[in-house]
């Protein structure tokens, strides 16, 4: 079936939903897993036609965030995307990708290139895009510990010292630093027996002596704690917390030299409600993961794009429009 018979079938499968507007929630739903289940994502992987790369192509209906999650499963893999098309108007999802491993050659591995086609194939497109996501630490026997506060020297080993005190156990902890604001999510079990921690008055002195630790002496500036159990994707959390505390308001001055400083332009098409946002800078992992993570945290869909990160600069060209709920 081509991809303009598919589009097709989604257009009248809007339409005959409208006709049974006043069916069950379970109905509607029974409905969405049908028309996913007539137009099933395809992944194809090729090794032949680049010589330094494999490409992916995805093709499935569109849906929002479809396009992050993609990059996040290549990421998560630890791929590395040196080219990317990017396509999802018209509720269609057409990109491609180039890709190399972390030794920076194609992906050969059986193992690996199997991987990759359960991760973006039919047989994970019914899960919860969250559980099918490679990165995501789904422990119940953990607790989960959000941090944002004042960076400062020494901040990591007082968070330490005060875990300690509590006979709180440090399995993982993952932390970010930007414009004097620190981000963290620990993971911490009870030092006894190795589970989470589950008393709530353990939990509500564990976030009040961490707060202070956090606040310190800035009262210009808020510090949060927060507790959660169950799933995580660590890198997309610290991605919203660091948002949420808009740590991209001030401004520093962290490139000594000028032609280091990334480049982004954003140009307005009013006629095409689009806006075209064109980003030049020194390549890195996860350059595009952290792209779209921000558009997606400020409420944009990427429609269009172009991105070529071959060589010691990369450059990513995405038409956006916003999508505010």
């Amino acid at each position: 079936m081509s991809c303009e018979n598919q589009v097709i079938l989604v257009a009248a499968g809007r339409f005959l939903s409208l006709s049974f507007y006043g069916a069950s929630k379970d109905m509607d739903d029974e409905y969405k897993k049908l028309i996913k289940r007539m137009n099933p994502p395809r992944v194809v992987i090729d090794n032949e036609s680049c010589k330094k790369a494999t490409v992916i192509q995805v093709d499935s209906l569109n849906k929002q965030g479809m396009l992050l999650e993609v990059v996040q499963i290549l990421t998560d893999l630890n791929l590395t995307i040196n080219k990317a098309y990017i396509c999802s108007d018209g509720g269609w999802f057409m990109n491609v990708f180039n890709v190399t491993n972390i030794d920076g050659n194609k992906v050969t591995d059986e193992e690996s290139l199997r991987y990759i086609e359960r991760s973006l194939g039919p047989d994970s497109y019914f899960s919860s895009s969250f559980r099918r996501s490679v990165g995501v630490t789904s422990r119940m026997d953990r607790t989960f510990i959000e941090l944002i506060g004042t960076d400062r020297p020494g901040l990591l080993s007082e968070v330490s010292a005060v875990l300690t005190s509590l006979n709180c156990n440090v399995v993982n902890a993952d932390l970010w630093t930007h414009n004097s604001r620190a981000a963290a999510i620990i993971q911490v079990t009870e030092v006894e027996n190795g589970a989470a921690i589950t008393d709530p008055d353990k939990l509500s002195m564990v976030k009040k002596l961490l707060y202070n630790v956090l606040k310190g002496s800035n009262r210009s500036r808020e510090a949060k704690t927060r507790v959660t159990h169950g799933m995580i994707h660590t890198d997309r959390r610290l991605h919203q917390m660091m948002f949420d505390d808009r740590d991209y308001e001030q401004m520093n001055n962290e490139y000594s030299d000028e032609k280091e400083k990334p480049k982004v332009s954003v140009v307005n098409w009013q006629d095409r409600d689009y806006s075209v946002v064109t980003i030049r800078c020194k390549d890195r992992p996860k350059l595009l993961f952290d792209v779209v993570c921000t558009l997606t945290d400020m409420h944009y869909v990427v429609f269009h794009g172009n991105v070529d990160s071959e060589g010691p600069e990369a450059y990513q060209v995405s038409c956006s429009c916003s999508c505010f709920p």
